[in-house]
């Protein structure tokens, strides 16, 4: 039997944005820049249909996480949903996120389930903080 790999505290517990300025600061600025290169007019709303793809990945792939967690974890969907999420985060520049996603994914693919569910909470919530930072991100309509 093995031993499980103990869960260093800086991923097992991830700070709380006091301020949509704190929440921003997950997301990885070189990254954004990037995004605003491709469109630097915003004439095409690029930054825009990013932010609302990403929300709605979120919206397809967090219950199927949810089922998922069940009665016995199904380590397949754990997979998949964390292999998309390393991929779309890391195109906003969700970083933190997107290197925990990648993590879980390497577990899941290897059939390690020990301590698993203390990181897929942890990615729950350094996916309110990106929430919160695309939300500061997103225009306001009036």
């Amino acid at each position: 039997m093995s031993t499980p790999t103990p869960i260093p505290p800086s991923l097992a517990e991830p700070a709380e944005p006091s301020s949509a300025a704190d929440a921003t600061s997950c997301l990885d600025p070189v990254a954004l820049d990037r995004l605003r290169e491709l469109d630097p007019d915003g004439h095409n709303k690029l930054i825009e249909r990013v932010l609302a793809a990403y929300l709605k990945s979120l919206d397809r792939l967090l219950p199927e996480l949810a089922a998922a967690r069940g009665e016995q974890l199904d380590l397949n969907v754990v997979r998949h949903v964390s292999h998309t999420l390393k991929s779309s985060s890391a195109s906003l520049g969700a970083m933190a996120l997107a290197e925990r996603c990648a993590d879980i994914e390497s577990r899941a693919r290897q059939q390690h389930s020990e301590g698993l569910e203390a990181l897929l909470d942890a990615m729950l919530a350094d996916i309110q903080q990106v929430r919160l930072a695309v939300a500061s991100l997103a225009p306001t309509t009036p």
